[in-house]
């Protein structure tokens, strides 16, 4: 199945996949789905990801697979959608998610980073999302 907007398809299918209460869900494979798994990850938001199938030729078979982090009292990551007009902001002028208890992930020249990363870099990027 094709898909428009490949993010917003990643951040939902983990949404739906907590609300539904599974523990892991599978994607179609990309990098900047990985990257941003990755950073996931390291803030806190999920357990783990994993990529799986076959090598470069064929990325149509390639998945990725993300582990929720889920417990009793867990409410689990609110992800929003990109907006229709995503905010490039310049460096030094990075949204605050939440007075910072949030995190905003950004595409930059450098690569996907978080809001503080690219803040303490001192660059600046295109928005891709907010988690909280």
């Amino acid at each position: 199945m094709a898909v428009n907007d490949p993010i917003a398809d990643f951040l939902t299918r983990i949404r739906n996949a907590h609300m539904a209460k599974h523990d892991s869900v599978e994607m179609p494979h990309s990098k900047m789905k990985v990257e941003m798994a990755r950073i996931l990850k390291e803030e806190g938001y999920v357990n783990d990801y994993s990529e799986s199938g076959r090598g470069r030729g064929e990325e149509a078979r390639r998945r990725a697979q993300v582990r929720s982090r889920r417990a009793a009292r867990d409410h689990g990551p609110a992800a929003d959608e990109p907006a229709r007009t995503p905010c490039v902001p310049q460096a030094g002028e990075h949204p605050r998610v939440l007075d910072g208890l949030g995190v905003a992930i950004l595409s930059t020249s450098r690569g996907i980073l978080t809001d503080h990363e690219a803040s303490r870099a001192g660059i600046g990027g295109e928005v891709l999302c907010f988690v909280y």
